[in-house]
């Protein structure tokens, strides 16, 4: 099937004049259908992209909350394939589903097979944390043979010159991670995040997402401010790992965070 691009999500959001909302949840949390019952909440409260997460047993970069929802899918028994259906499913929304994970379960899987399989369940593209431009040309290739999007990361570390040739890599949008460590909800929004995002777009004039564990609709405006898009995963975890057993409750709060949220890019 033809996905749906994050550049046209972008672009649409600027056009109404605000950033776009990412949404992130990982794949098969609390289980895969309640999983994607949580994913398809969020895009009917205001989520204009998604990131579906894949569980990895190693997941350094992130913090305490989305560790425990991915140790709970892997648990449950969620593979690869699960993402993949789960994508599948998203995606038939019309709303831009990307895939976010480490690199050692594609290069398991297959490069090339994950590529194909991604385009096939309707995905547009993959977020790579921990795959820089300079070590992923067999991803590069990939993409580019099946037209998914190649989102990298930039941080507050990147030299200018490293910023360059990680964007030129780049298709779909920029990810700039604005908070040096683990990810995770905060009390307050990064003062490196607006200055990164300004150097940034120095060198590129795709979209800018930001994810600095933005939790509610004040911070959501702050970010918006400055980015094209505001990137939101621990939050909304959060919301399904305190009503546990419970998803019909889980999901009326997810709806009102992601409307707060939704709100909050207006504003911005």
């Amino acid at each position: 099937m033809s996905a749906p691009t994050t550049r046209t999500a972008f672009e649409k959001a600027r056009a109404d004049g605000r950033a776009a909302l990412v949404g992130y949840l990982p794949a098969g949390f609390p289980d895969v259908d309640g999983g994607i019952a949580a994913l398809r909440q969020l895009v009917d409260s205001g989520c204009d992209v998604i990131e579906i997460g894949l569980p990895y047993s190693d997941p350094v970069m992130d913090g305490p909350t989305i560790q425990a929802a991915a140790q709970q899918a892997l648990e449950g028994g969620v593979r690869t394939r699960d993402v993949l259906r789960t994508v599948e499913a998203v995606a038939a929304t019309g709303v831009p589903t990307v895939v976010m994970t480490y690199w050692n379960p594609i290069e398991r899987y297959g490069v090339e097979r994950f590529a194909a399989d991604l385009a096939s369940a309707g995905g547009a593209g993959l977020i790579t944390p921990d795959l820089t431009p300079d070590s992923g040309g067999d991803w590069i290739a990939a993409a580019d043979a099946h037209d998914l999007d190649k989102v990298f990361l930039v941080a507050p570390s990147s030299t200018d010159a490293r910023l360059a040739m990680t964007t030129a890599a780049c298709r779909g949008f920029v990810y700039a991670t604005a908070v040096m460590g683990v990810t995770g909800t905060r009390t307050e929004t990064s003062d490196l995040a607006g200055p990164l995002v300004a150097r940034t777009r120095e060198t590129t004039d795709l979209p800018i997402g930001v994810g600095l564990g933005v939790s509610n609709g004040a911070q959501a405006a702050e970010v918006a401010s400055y980015a094209d898009g505001v990137i939101v995963g621990s939050a909304f975890v959060r919301v399904l790992l305190d009503h546990p057993g419970d998803l019909s409750a889980g999901l009326g709060a997810l709806a009102a965070l992601t409307e707060d949220l939704a709100a909050g890019v207006r504003r911005g």
